[in-house]
């Protein structure tokens, strides 16, 4: 039963990761390199390490003042936590929320604006457990 959580979250991560591909070539976001592509794709294995890539391809709108594309980084992220098995929403959690919420707070944004409210109602928990 795990092997096929794991199969269908590595799926889901896969058809996100196509689709920011897709949308990255169809907008003009993504780079020519196409070895790094493949690089890249190679690289990513395991469901955390995957969410922290997704981070920073986020962290990395915020930055560029791509707002859009972060707002839809975001969503899907929701997505993938309210639909996602235990591991995915262990690795939104734990990983994507932490990472971006984190360097949101470093650069003083307003995290309420661009949070959906489940991610947020998440982030909240994570803060009034952390004790901070």
């Amino acid at each position: 039963m795990l092997n096929f959580w794991h199969k269908t979250t590595f799926l889901l991560f896969t058809i996100l990761y196509l689709q920011l591909y897709f949308f990255g070539t169809y907008f003009g976001i993504r780079r020519k390199n196409k070895k790094k592509f493949i690089l890249m794709k190679t690289q990513v294995t395991s469901i955390y390490k995957q969410a922290e890539r997704f981070a920073e391809i986020t962290k990395k709108s915020i930055i560029s003042g791509n707002i859009v594309r972060a707002k839809k980084c975001l969503a899907l992220a929701e997505r993938l936590f309210i639909s996602g098995s235990i591991e995915t929403k262990n690795a939104i959690s734990n990983v994507y929320i932490f990472s971006v919420s984190s360097f949101m707070e470093m650069r003083h944004c307003n995290i309420s604006h661009l949070f959906p409210q489940t991610l947020k109602a998440e982030y909240i928990k994570q803060v009034n457990t952390s004790g901070v």
